[in-house]
C-alpha cells in the first residue's frame, strides 16, 4: 500500500506536474515549430567565423540569417572577400555581386620625429578616453593619430600595431572589416580599395602656417598637387587635398611634387615616406 506521508505526497505532486509541463512543452515544440532554411546553415558553415561585425550584422550567424531572410547582399563579408561572395551567391542561386576589396588606411604620418607632442599622457591607454578631455592627447595636432592603440585592441585579425606613436596597418592581414575605423575617435582611419596605391596621409584641416607649427609632414593646402595632376583627380576640401580614386591612375606625379611629403604609398611607414620620395617609389 502506498503511503502519502512524509515526502511521498510532495514527490508525487512534483512528478505529476513534471509530466504535465513536459507534455505541454512537447506539444508547443510541435505546434510552433519553425522550419529553418537549410541555406542559413550552409552559409554559416563557409563564413570565416570572425564575428567582426564588418558586414553590419551581429556576427556571422546574424549575417547568414540576414542573407536568407533579410535580403542582405552576398558580398558584405570583408574577411571572406570576393571568393566567399561567389560561394554565397551559388548557395542562394543568385548572380554574384560585384565587391571591391578594401583595406584600412591611416591618414596621418605625424610620428614623434615629425610631429610635436604637447603632453605626457598617463591616463587609460585608450584613444577614446584621451580624446574626451581637451589637451589630454599627446599629439599636438588635434586631427592626428593619438597612438594609444584602441584600434589595435578592436582588430580581430592582428593587422594593427603601434609604431613610433602611430597606428601601423599590415596590408597582408587587414581585411577591411572597418572595426578600427569605427573605434577611432579622431576619424583618422578610413577604408579604401586595396588596388589604390597612394593617399593623402594627413587629416588636418588647418591652414598651412598652423599645420607647420605642429607637424612637418602635414598637408599645408598649397594646392600644388591639384595643379600637377594630369587626371584632375585631386581637389582641395577644407584646406586638405583629397584624391578621387575613380580618376586616379597612380602616376605618382602628386607624390613627387608634394612639398610636405604628405602624399605617399598607403602602407608605407613614416620613415619611408620621409626618406624615399619619388614618383618611382609609388
Amino acid at each position: 500500500m502506498i503511503s502519502f506521508g512524509g515526502v511521498a505526497y510532495p514527490t508525487a505532486v512534483m512528478g505529476a506536474l513534471g509530466l504535465i509541463f513536459g507534455a505541454l512543452l512537447a506539444f508547443a515544440s510541435i505546434k510552433f515549430f519553425v522550419q529553418t532554411d537549410e541555406r542559413v546553415s550552409k552559409i554559416r558553415e563557409i563564413l570565416p567565423g570572425a564575428n567582426c561585425g564588418g558586414c553590419g550584422y551581429p556576427g556571422c550567424d546574424g549575417y547568414a540569417d540576414g542573407i536568407v531572410s533579410g535580403g542582405a547582399k552576398t558580398s558584405l563579408c570583408a574577411a571572406g572577400g570576393p571568393a566567399l561572395a561567389r560561394k554565397i551567391a551559388d548557395i542562394m542561386g543568385v548572380a554574384g555581386e560585384e565587391s571591391v576589396p578594401l583595406r584600412a588606411v591611416l591618414k596621418c604620418r605625424g610620428a614623434e620625429k615629425f610631429s610635436a607632442r604637447n603632453a605626457v599622457y598617463e591616463g587609460i591607454a585608450d584613444c577614446r578616453s584621451a580624446a574626451v578631455l581637451p589637451g589630454s592627447s599627446p599629439n599636438a595636432c588635434p586631427f592626428g593619430c593619438i597612438g594609444l592603440g584602441t584600434c589595435v585592441k578592436v582588430c580581430l585579425f592582428d593587422a594593427l600595431s603601434i609604431e613610433d606613436g602611430l597606428a601601423f596597418i599590415d596590408p597582408e592581414k587587414c581585411v577591411g572589416c572597418g572595426a578600427c575605423v569605427a573605434a577611432c575617435p579622431k576619424s583618422v582611419l578610413s577604408l579604401m580599395p586595396k588596388a589604390s596605391k597612394v593617399q593623402v596621409l594627413c587629416n588636418s584641416h588647418w591652414r598651412g602656417p598652423d599645420v607647420k607649427k605642429v607637424c612637418s609632414v602635414g598637408c599645408i593646402g598649397c594646392s600644388l598637387c591639384t595643379k600637377v595632376c594630369p587626371e584632375k583627380a585631386i581637389a582641395m576640401e577644407n584646406n586638405l587635398a583629397a584624391i578621387d580614386m575613380a580618376k586616379c591612375t597612380h602616376c605618382g606625379t602628386c607624390v613627387a611634387k608634394c612639398p610636405s611629403k604628405c602624399i605617399g604609398a598607403v602602407f608605407a611607414r613614416a620613415e619611408e615616406i620621409a626618406g624615399s620620395y619619388s614618383a618611382e617609389a609609388v
